[in-house]
């Protein structure tokens, strides 16, 4: 098991690292159906791996000063609200109810990676540019609720969010999304603790410590590769496994208990 818990660590870091967000909708099904963990323990687990892979990226893209830090700081306050908003729901939510829940999520997410992933190769860096706050503050909140309720990270919606509606180009998107995973996740992690969540530690730490060699590994990739390549093969991961989930929630009766 512990063997498993490095090997997806790696693979979890990988994503995040290359496409700037992600890894919780890895995280969460591996912890659940691939490490045998109850799905509320699992979606607090996956915000402390989820995390610490985009603390390790964003510390990766700072040094090309990609990171948009307006944007970044406009989103975590209102996130942070979110998060304690999501993390309450979460714990009055029953696991088959979450999972189906998730599943449209996954489905906007696939189709928003692709189309955008369309525009990433041809898309000229016009810097970071000035956003209303109020558009902060509604992608913010929407953010939050996602990654409390859900126990994700929110790059999977973070990075469409910023090049869609905000317009920022595609590299200095990825590096921001990084920034804001990282300060949503541990204002979501510290919601899911004050109300009593408890993660498995051994596990968690084993995917944590791997995660954060896979994040190195796929900031160094997703410079060299082409963008518009890695976003439409995580569009199909994510497409993938969201057809999962919902056959063995409907046809199966899962999640594990």
């Amino acid at each position: 098991m512990l063997a498993l818990a490095l090997l997806f660590g790696v693979l979890i870091g990988l994503v995040v690292g290359a496409v700037g967000g992600g890894g919780a909708i890895l995280a969460l099904p591996v912890l659940v159906y691939v490490l045998g963990e109850p799905v509320g323990p699992a979606s607090t687990a996956s915000l402390i791996v989820v995390a610490v892979a985009a603390a390790v990226g964003a510390g990766m893209r700072m040094r090309d000063g990609h990171v948009c830090w307006r944007i970044a700081g406009g989103f975590a306050v209102p996130a942070a609200a979110g998060a304690l908003a999501g993390a309450l729901a979460n714990g009055e939510v029953g696991a088959r109810a979450l999972i189906l829940a998730f599943v449209p999520i996954m489905l906007v997410a696939a189709a928003a990676t692709w189309l955008r992933a369309g525009t990433a190769a041809g898309g000229e860096d016009h810097g970071c540019p000035r956003v209303p706050i109020a558009k902060l503050a509604a992608g913010g909140l929407s953010v939050g609720l996602l990654t409390g309720f859900f126990g994700v990270g929110g790059g999977f919606m973070i990075v469409p969010v910023l090049t869609v509606w905000l317009g920022i180009g595609f590299r200095r998107a990825v590096a921001t999304s990084l920034v804001i995973i990282t300060l949503t996740g541990v204002a979501a992690l510290a919601s899911h603790l004050l109300t009593g969540a408890a993660p498995p530690w051994g596990i968690t730490a084993a995917l944590a410590l791997t995660t954060m060699g896979g994040a190195v590994m796929g900031s160094v990739i997703g410079d060299r590769l082409p963008q518009a390549a890695l976003g439409r093969a995580f569009a199909l991961l994510i497409l993938a496994l969201a057809a999962f989930l919902l056959v063995d929630v409907l046809a199966f009766g899962g999640p594990p208990s």
